[in-house]
C-alpha cells in the first residue's frame, strides 16, 4: 500500500509549567511520529522529576493564594467560552495536527475539536446553575451543603482522543476552580500542547493550567503519588490504572479511573438488517478499533448469523485503509509500531484458540502502521480474543439461541464500559440494557455520545464518571454547614456552675469544691464535685 509522503517540517514544542514555555530540565526530547508515514513530526521535551516538582508547587501555589478559585463562576466561565472560541477558529489546524499525531482520520478528528469545545461552552455554564442545597433538619438549625474545588488536579490521558479527553478533565476540573496539570500520553502531545497555547492567549492566570510530556511510568507515577496532588484522573488499561489507584492510596487522594471495556453489540434476529451491519460496522472500525467502548464483541443471535456475517465480512472487506489526511481513506492507521505489534499478538493467539479468521490478519506493506479490518467467526466468549481487550480493528463474532443465553454471554467479562441492543422489539431492548452490567449503552445505534450524559463503567472498566453533572461533581468536594439558630449555650459541660436565686449560675470557688458524697444526687445542682480527689467522670 502506497504511503502518502510527508514532507512536513519537524516541530519544535516546549512544556508549558508555572505559564512559562520550557524545556526538560536536562535537555531531554523524544520524538513524535506520524503513525500514516511512520516518519518524526515533531518533537517534545522529555519531562524529569524534578520538573514534575516545579509544576506541582506552580499549582499549589495557584490553588492556594492565586485568582482562580476565587473567581466567581461566571468569570471562570467566561475564559473557558473564551477558551472554546479559540478552538473552534482553529479547528482545521487542530484536527490535522491530530491526524499526524496518532493517526486518525481527518474526518473523525474535525468532530472531536467540535466536541472538545462544546465540552469547555457546556461546563463553563453548568458551573453558573450548579449551588449548594439547604437541608430540613430536626432542632432549631439551618443545615446547608456546598461544593467547593478538590485543588490540585493531575489528568492523565490516553492517545486516542488527545484533544477530547484533555477537555473531558481540563473542562470540569477547571469550571469547578481546581488547577490541572495534564500529562498527556507520549506519542501523541501536540494537540495538548496548543491547548495550553489557547489558555495562555486567553489569560487563564499562571499554574491553572500546565501541561507535562514524558514518560507515563517516571512522571505520571510522581504526580499519581505526589502528596500535594489532591485528586488524579487517568484514562488508559486496566492494569495502568490498578498501579494509579495504588499509588493514589500512599496519600488517600480522590482518583478517578476510565478504564477498558471488551463491550458486546448484541443484535437480536429482528433488529433492522442493515442498520445493525451498519451499527457492527462502526461500532469495532471506527477509529481503528482503538477506541474504549468498541463494540469489539458482536453477539448475534443464531437464526440470522449465517447471512449476517457474511454480509459483515464482504463490508469489512471492502473498507478503504489509507493515510490519515487522505480524504478517501474509510479507516487510519493504528497509532504506533508498538499497538502494530500487539494486534498482531492477539490475531495469532485467535488462531493459535481455534477462532475462525474470516477475514484480515495481516498488517498492510509500505510505511506506517495499517492493519487490515479483522473479524474472527464462531468464537467461544472464553476465548482471549473474546476476553482481552485488544484497542486494535479486530472483531469477534459469537452466536446465541435466546436472550438469557445473550446477556450471560454479555456480561461475562471483567469489563462493563458499554454495550449496544439492536432490535425492534422496544419492551426486549429494555429488558436487554437493564440487564447489562455496563455504564453506556446504545439502542439501535453505536457510539454517540454527549458531554451532557455520564461517561464510565462497572467492574474494572473504572471508578468515577466524567461528563455531564456527574462529571463536575467528581472535581468537587462536599462540605455541609450548620447554623445554630437560637443564640443560647448548648448546655452540655455544666459543672464548675452553680445556679443563683435567680436562675442564673455561678462558679463555685475551688476552696468550696468537695467529692461527691455517697447517697447525695447527682443531679442537684446546688454544689460541685470538681477536685483533686474526685473520681473521673463524678
Amino acid at each position: 500500500m502506497a504511503a502518502v509522503p510527508n514532507d512536513t517540517k519537524i516541530l519544535e514544542y516546549q512544556m508549558f509549567i508555572a505559564g512559562e514555555w520550557v524545556d526538560a530540565e536536562d535537555g531531554a526530547v523524544s520524538e513524535v511520529v506520524d503513525p500514516s508515514t511512520d516518519t518524526t513530526i515533531a518533537r517534545v521535551p522529555k519531562a524529569t522529576v524534578g520538573d514534575a516538582e516545579r509544576a506541582v508547587r506552580a499549582a499549589r501555589e495557584a490553588f492556594d493564594h492565586g485568582p482562580w478559585p476565587r473567581l466567581n463562576a461566571v468569570e471562570r466561565g467566561a475564559l473557558l467560552r473564551a477558551a472554546a472560541d479559540r478552538i473552534r477558529e482553529r479547528a482545521d489546524e487542530l484536527a490535522r495536527l491530530e491526524s499526524m499525531q496518532m493517526g486518525k482520520l481527518y474526518s473523525e478528528a474535525i468532530v472531536d475539536m467540535g466536541d472538545t469545545a462544546h465540552t469547555f461552552d457546556y461546563y463553563a455554564g453548568l458551573v453558573q446553575d450548579s449551588g449548594g442545597e439547604t437541608l430540613n433538619v430536626p432542632g432549631e438549625t439551618m443545615s446547608m451543603v456546598v461544593r467547593e474545588p478538590v485543588g490540585v488536579t493531575v489528568g492523565i490521558t490516553p492517545w486516542n482522543y488527545p484533544m477530547l479527553m484533555a477537555a473531558w478533565k481540563a473542562a470540569p476540573s477547571l469550571a469547578a476552580g481546581n488547577v490541572m496539570i495534564l500529562k498527556p500520553a507520549s506519542v501523541s502531545p501536540l494537540t495538548n500542547l496548543e491547548l495550553a497555547k489557547i489558555f495562555e492567549e486567553v489569560g487563564l492566570p499562571e499554574g491553572v493550567f500546565q501541561v507535562i510530556t514524558g514518560s507515563g511510568g517516571e512522571i505520571g507515577d510522581y504526580l499519581a503519588g505526589h502528596a500535594d496532588v489532591d485528586m488524579v484522573a487517568f484514562t488508559g488499561s486496566v492494569e495502568v490504572g490498578k498501579h494509579i489507584m495504588r499509588k493514589g492510596a500512599d496519600n488517600v487522594k480522590k482518583v478517578g479511573l476510565e478504564l477498558g471495556g471488551k463491550s458486546p453489540n448484541i443484535v437480536f434476529a429482528d433488529a433492522d438488517f442493515e442498520a445493525a451491519i451498519d451499527g457492527a460496522l462502526v461500532g469495532i472500525f471506527a477509529g481503528t478499533g482503538e477506541v474504549c467502548s468498541a463494540g469489539s464483541r458482536l453477539i448475534v443471535e443464531r437464526a440470522i448469523y449465517d447471512r449476517f456475517v457474511g454480509e459483515l465480512v464482504s463490508r469489512a472487506m471492502a473498507i478503504k485503509v489509507g493515510p490519515a489526511l487522505d480524504e478517501d481513506s474509510e479507516m487510519g492507521p493504528l497509532v504506533s509500531q508498538q499497538q502494530l505489534d500487539t494486534v498482531e499478538k492477539y490475531v495469532r493467539i485467535g488462531r493459535e484458540e481455534g477462532a475462525k479468521l474470516a477475514t484480515g490478519g495481516r498488517r498492510l506493506e509500505g510505511r506506517g502502521f495499517y492493519y487490515e479490518p479483522t473479524i474472527f467467526v464462531d468464537v467461544d466468549n472464553k476465548m482471549r480474543v473474546a476476553q482481552e481487550e485488544i484497542f486494535g480493528p479486530v472483531l469477534v463474532v459469537i452466536p446465541f439461541d435466546d436472550e438469557k443465553q445473550a446477556v450471560e454471554i454479555a456480561n461475562d467479562t471483567i469489563y462493563g464500559l458499554a454495550g449496544a441492543v439492536w432490535t425492534k422489539d422496544v419492551t426486549k431492548a429494555m429488558r436487554v440494557v437493564k440487564a447489562l452490567r455496563a455504564g453506556i449503552t446504545w439502542v439501535n445505534t453505536y457510539h454517540p455520545t454527549y458531554s451532557e450524559a455520564p461517561w464510565g463503567g462497572y467492574k474494572q472498566s473504572g471508578i468515577g464518571r466524567e461528563l455531564g453533572t456527574y462529571g463536575l461533581d467528581e472535581y468537587t468536594e462536599v462540605k455541609q454547614i450548620n447554623i445554630d439558630l437560637t443564640d443560647a449555650p448548648m448546655g452540655v459541660y455544666q459543672r464548675g456552675k452553680e445556679k443563683n436565686v435567680a436562675g442564673s449560675r455561678r462558679v463555685v470557688p475551688l476552696s468550696d469544691r468537695r467529692p461527691f458524697r455517697e447517697g447525695e444526687n447527682k443531679a442537684d445542682e446546688s454544689w460541685v464535685q470538681f477536685c483533686e480527689n474526685c473520681k473521673p467522670g463524678m
